[in-house]
């Protein structure tokens, strides 16, 4: 499966103490913007868009020329993006596997504080022992389960509240090769004090804080964007990171029902201020995604084409080739 994402940008202490981490600490990479923005206006249509308007607008946020080109030539080596060339100029677009992995990602992106309360109260329980000597393949296991909601209840012990689906088991088969165990099971309570919540398996404050922090970061832009003051490049800036900031929470929140939530669980406030930054700014960004190609390129670029959060929800369809 493409990822298009390192995992280390969604989870830096999987990174924890190495020089990688400590580059990430002031930001998302150029990568993480540069799939961000372009899924953001083309994952509807998978549009080409010409590579001197993704520097031109990696470079609104403060990525130089080369910086840009670089990660432009490491997305396409990774199969993100591929390229096409049309005389002189290239063009970029996400490769289907990538388009298609964003799409579910998005999926998942915009349920986050929307979905139902419905829970049968039954947990996907992953039990898997690697021998010491494997820890590049425990750790690329360990990775996959984050990557699809699991949290570590114990050591080799991971848990979900969401049924295993038929892909899903193929793709942990893949990982685990053989030495996994998977059960759908309810949690017996031993009214005792060694009696360990699944809840627990989570870090409920740190996520409750992520929450917080984020509905602190942006809420005050809400009256500004009302009003529609907010434009041009920086309708663009905001948007793409209020989604790179908010793409995280759906592997951070297990999405438990709110009544196993401690009080006043902030999902669903952090959802509403997302929905109104990222929905309210998508004419003046979709504006000016396409007078920036078209500075680079002739003709109107109807493709680039942006998506509401309920797209999201629903399953962004992209486009044939």
């Amino acid at each position: 499966m493409v990822r298009p994402f390192d995992i280390e940008e969604v989870f830096p202490e999987v990174a924890a103490g190495s020089q990688r981490r400590r580059r990430r600490q002031s930001g998302s990479s150029a990568q993480g913007v540069a799939v961000t923005l372009i899924a953001d206006y083309t994952v509807r249509t998978r549009a080409w868009l010409p590579s001197a308007a993704i520097v031109a607008l990696l470079g609104e946020f403060g990525v130089t020329s080369g910086a840009a080109r670089t990660a432009i030539s490491r997305l396409a080596r990774r199969g993100i993006l591929e390229g096409s060339r049309q005389g002189r100029h290239s063009s970029y677009r996400l490769t289907e596997g990538a388009a298609s992995d964003l799409t579910k990602g998005g999926t998942a992106i915009g349920a986050v504080g929307a979905e139902s309360e419905a829970w049968d109260g039954s947990w996907t329980v992953v039990v898997f022992s690697v021998p010491e000597q494997e820890s590049t393949r425990r750790r690329a296991l360990r990775d996959h389960l984050r990557w699809n909601g699991y949290a570590p209840l114990y050591d080799g012990v991971w848990i979900s509240p969401d049924p295993l689906p038929p892909a899903g088991r193929a793709e942990l088969a893949a990982a685990a090769r053989g030495s996994v165990t998977v059960f759908r099971a309810q949690h017996q309570e031993l009214q005792a004090e060694a009696d360990r919540s699944p809840v627990e398996a989570w870090d409920l404050p740190g996520i409750a804080k992520a929450y917080e922090t984020f509905i602190d970061r942006w809420w005050p832009l809400l009256p500004r964007i009302a009003a529609g003051e907010v434009t041009g490049a920086a309708a663009v800036r905001t948007r793409t990171e209020v989604m790179d900031v908010y793409r995280r929470f759906p592997v951070l929140d297990p999405m438990l029902p709110v009544a196993l939530m401690p009080p006043d669980w902030p999902r669903r406030r952090a959802r509403a201020v997302f929905v109104a930054i990222y929905d309210g700014l998508l004419e003046p960004a979709q504006d000016h995604i396409r007078s920036v190609v078209a500075r680079v390129a002739d003709g109107p670029w109807p493709d680039i084409q942006a998506h509401t959060v309920a797209h999201m929800a629903a399953g962004v369809r992209h486009g044939p080739d």
